[in-house]
């Protein structure tokens, strides 16, 4: 077959060695290692340091579904001279025109480390003790090391082997090229979008002209 391109898929291998390549999996992997450590010398451990993690780990798909519809495909406003219109948003509106174009997979490395900085503060001020803060950024940390996994490796070319990954893998797939206004979560599927109206059947589906081009633009 001339002048054809057989993609023979990726290895898991093959992922993680691209995957370690890209700034934002250091970025919070250094941040984990450094909330793990600090939360071992601080000690004064609770039972509330169970109950955070499960809290989180419960409403994390809830709050996945709202950062993608509010933060991710935040339509750009102006307010007068002002155009209102973050990173995030742009890199992912340049993510939804290519989404196989890798670096666009992950977390702008301003934006995260943003992020990282206001876990760091949430943790101080907003919590009754250290530890308890110093749990929540582990726990927030080991997720979004998580969500970056998940997210790079349904844009590469490894194919979903076990069903829980396949219906994770379908879900984002519909969401890129059938229809950008459904199927917002990313590391889960039927949760957060089942709950807010999102989770239609594809074939009920019309595939939107926008889905590359979110907004029209």
């Amino acid at each position: 077959m001339t002048g054809t391109t057989v993609r023979r898929g990726m290895t898991l291998r093959e992922a993680r060695t691209e995957f370690v390549h890209h700034p934002s999996p250091w970025l919070i992997g250094i941040t984990l290692v450094v909330a793990s450590a600090a939360r071992v010398t601080v000690g004064d451990w609770q039972p509330t340091d169970a109950l955070v993690p499960l809290l989180i780990l419960a409403t994390f798909p809830l709050v996945e579904w709202v950062i993608h519809v509010l933060v991710l495909h935040w339509r750009p406003k102006r307010i007068g001279p002002v155009r209102l219109d973050s990173e995030l948003a742009r890199k992912h509106r340049e993510h939804h025109v290519d989404p196989r174009d890798i670096p666009l997979i992950f977390i702008p490395t301003r934006s995260l480390l943003v992020v990282i900085a206001a876990l760091a503060a949430i943790a101080v001020f907003a919590f009754p003790r250290l530890g308890l803060g110093l749990t929540f950024v582990l726990t927030v940390a080991t997720l979004g090391l998580c969500y970056e996994w998940t997210h790079f490796l349904i844009h590469t070319d490894y194919k979903p082997r076990h069903a829980p990954y396949r219906a994770i893998w379908r879900n984002h797939r519909h969401h890129h090229y059938k229809n950008e206004h459904f199927w917002f979560t990313v590391t889960s599927s039927g949760t957060a979008d089942r709950l807010f109206g999102t989770y239609p059947d594809p074939a009920k589906v019309p595939t939107s002209p926008t889905a590359r081009h979110l907004h029209g633009a």
